[in-house]
């Protein structure tokens, strides 16, 4: 699996239609992968936009990771889970999930969550906030230095909060592999343009990470 280009992470929606039709606009603009996110819905309407999202996500060959929530994950043969700070023990996931699906963390500002993540198994790490976000307004920063920095990792880096297509090319020149977007997507006139358009910042970005060896699919 190719942890390289734009990171669809998807809105909060109840109407399961509307939010396929969003999500399947991003991935014929070339959304890489995409993580299904809703805070405000209950079990059985995650699973239910899950299940389908997962289905759109298999019609286009995008990996397709689920927020949080790592049974439904295992329940839905989902190809990974990504976790927050606060959304359970790394390693226990890692057992739970087995060796072939992805888990991505987030490590805010901290390169040492980062090297801890790593250790517990984590397949790649986010950071953020990079710059100003909607969705996080109180969100510590991350600077493009992190990036740098991360490169001893030897793991994929994703970028997260406040990124736009104005905004991304800094990020993606100090060395993240993806860029995580959320409102300059969604909310755009035209959502497979706007994916187009950060899909093109990766393409003359080389040295991307492929676990396609690594990783049983």
């Amino acid at each position: 699996m190719k942890i390289n280009g734009l990171y669809a992470i998807t809105p909060d929606l109840d109407d399961t239609a509307l939010l396929t039709r969003q999500v399947e606009a991003a991935l014929k603009g070339g959304a890489a992968l995409l993580q299904y996110r809703n805070k405000t819905a209950d079990y059985a309407k995650k699973r239910e936009q899950a299940t389908e999202l997962m289905w759109l996500c298999d019609d286009y060959d995008v990996p397709f990771i689920i927020n949080d929530h790592v049974l439904l994950c295992v329940e839905l043969d989902a190809d990974g889970v990504h976790l927050g700070g606060a959304d359970g023990d790394i390693a226990a996931a890692r057992r739970l999930l087995g060796a072939h699906k992805l888990l991505g963390v987030s490590c805010y500002n901290q390169l040492a969550l980062a090297e801890r993540a790593k250790a517990q198994g984590a397949d790649y790490v986010a950071f953020g906030a990079c710059f100003d976000s909607g969705t996080k307004p109180d969100a510590a920063r991350a600077s493009p230095d992190l990036f740098r920095a991360a490169k001893s990792l030897a793991l994929p880096t994703v970028a997260i909060g406040g990124i736009t297509a104005d905004n991304a090319g800094e990020v993606i020149a100090a060395g993240a592999d993806c860029v995580a977007v959320i409102n300059a997507l969604w909310s755009a006139a035209d959502i497979t343009a706007a994916a187009q358009t950060f899909s093109n910042l990766f393409k003359s970005k080389t040295g991307h990470h492929d676990f396609s060896q690594s990783i049983p699919v």
